[in-house]
């Protein structure tokens, strides 16, 4: 394969945003946000959410115009500004971020498709699983054939999938009672305090955005470096109003306790309550398209940050290792080797959908918060600017309110998220280690060593936790 022939321009670095983006989250929405908030925290919710990540969404296009020469995006990003451990610890919490993704879209496929044959349940029995495997394995084929023709199936997968969502936001329109919509506007009579509903659906917003940085992670890859910035943006104002119009629309056509109470992809049950059956068939099928679709694009993005990592030697050199295809098969391998682990102890833990999004997002946040606190420092510095003038003065201002925003996530996902996401990091720190020896360095700065002995502590507690019953994976 050439270079060529990898080089993605604006439609495919836009297909890769909103095909990361728009995956299994939108059809499982109604069901989500219902279980936390009201119609009016929902508005309230979605602007916060819609406002902060637009903000990010500006933050990567900045640091792509201002810093060209860091082609990994989110992982990069941490690195030059906070150094090497944050820098892995960037790129391993979006790692694992994609990880518990593809396990979650896994589980979703086989819980619609437990519709049409019951034994598999909500897509976390060994039937279900077993499948599974097949398909992960029979994706992970078609990747390592290169990276190229994977972008240009997503790109294919991405029309596709957009159809049946149409289809249902026309239909709700319709099918739209403002009685409903207005009922218990605000929740408090089942939900309580206003607070309480916006935090509780910061985590599920914080995932159906993630994939906002698909092009800059691909920045290497395209044709044309502005490119990077104007994808990130375009995809990310269509997919906020495709999400807005699927979750508020729902909450007019039935109640918050009936939406709460549907099984997942919910979105299939809602347009079914307006037209039958048929609506919910059509939202099932579109909804296996588009998650897998978004698998293809996630697979990808896992490598490429391992790849990326490895290359400058924060992970170990092996992932580093191309095949003929141009494709980072031992990153590939490890990644898909990892998914399979996870979908066995989803067997065997029973875990839902909803568990694996709110852990997924958890992992998310380290990445975001310090990609936004680099913006805060290369637009302080002046750093990328010929003219160190009004655009640096918005961007700071951006930047700053994309860190805010990322540190109210954090807030917002609680103790529990915060107790798992450690325990998932700490184990990060082998490869790190292992990293660091084959370059003949220190392991770990002063600061960095602090750190680690913070998140191991923290780990330590999230065993504790579990291991007493007080923290549950399911």
């Amino acid at each position: 394969m050439t270079a060529t022939s990898n080089r993605l321009g604006l439609a495919a670095l836009t297909a890769l945003v909103v095909g990361s983006m728009v995956g299994a989250g939108i059809f499982s929405l109604p069901q989500n946000i219902a279980r936390s908030a009201g119609p009016g925290a929902a508005l309230l919710g979605w602007t916060i959410s819609g406002l902060g990540m637009l903000m990010l969404a500006f933050v990567f296009q900045n640091l792509a115009n201002r810093k060209p020469q860091l082609d990994a995006g989110i992982y990069a990003y941490a690195k030059a500004g906070f150094g090497d451990y944050i820098g892995f610890s960037s790129a391993w919490g979006y790692w694992i971020c994609s990880l518990l993704g593809n396990v979650s879209f896994f589980v979703l496929i086989f819980s619609g498709l437990g519709y049409f044959v019951p034994a598999f349940g909500e897509g976390n029995t060994w039937q279900a699983i077993a499948c599974a495997s097949v398909l992960l394995w029979a994706m992970h084929a078609m990747v390592l054939r290169g990276i190229g023709q994977a972008a240009l199936i997503n790109a294919v997968v991405t029309v596709a999938k957009v159809v049946p969502i149409v289809v249902f936001v026309v239909i709700a329109a319709v099918g739209f009672r403002l009685e409903v919509f207005t009922a218990d506007f605000w929740g408090t009579l089942s939900l309580g305090g206003l607070g309480g509903q916006l935090r509780g659906m910061m985590l599920i917003t914080v995932w159906v955005f993630i994939g906002i940085e698909g092009a800059s992670i691909y920045s290497r890859r395209a044709a044309r470096r502005a490119d990077v910035g104007r994808a990130t943006v375009i995809g990310f104002l269509g997919v906020l109003a495709l999400l807005m119009l699927v979750n508020l629309l729902s909450m007019g056509v039935l109640g918050q306790q009936q939406l709460a109470h549907l099984h997942n992809p919910s979105m299939a049950f809602v347009l079914e309550a307006i037209v039958g059956p048929w609506g919910a068939r059509l939202i099932i099928i579109g909804m296996v398209v588009s998650v897998l679709g978004a698998l293809l694009a996630w697979v990808l993005l896992c490598a490429e940050v391992l790849h990326a990592a490895a290359g400058d030697g924060t992970m170990p050199a092996f992932l580093a290792r191309q095949n003929a295809n141009d494709v980072p098969a031992n990153a590939l391998w490890l990644t898909n080797g990892l998914i399979q682990l996870f979908l066995l102890i989803t067997l065997f833990s029973a875990s839902t959908y909803t568990s694996l999004v709110l852990l997924g997002a958890s992992m998310a946040l380290v990445p975001y918060l310090f990609s936004a606190a680099y913006g805060v420092l290369v637009a302080w510095r002046g750093e990328g600017y010929a003219d160190p003038s009004a655009p640096r003065r918005r961007d700071l201002v951006i930047a700053v309110l994309a860190t805010v925003y990322a540190l109210w996530l954090v807030y917002a996902g609680g103790v529990t998220q915060v107790l798992l996401s450690a325990l998932l990091y700490a184990p990060g720190m082998l490869m790190f280690a292992q990293a660091k020896r084959q370059r003949g360095q220190p392991v770990f700065t002063p600061v960095e060593r602090v750190i680690a002995v913070c998140v191991l502590a923290v780990s330590l507690a999230a065993v504790w936790g579990l291991w007493h019953g007080h923290l549950t994976l399911g």
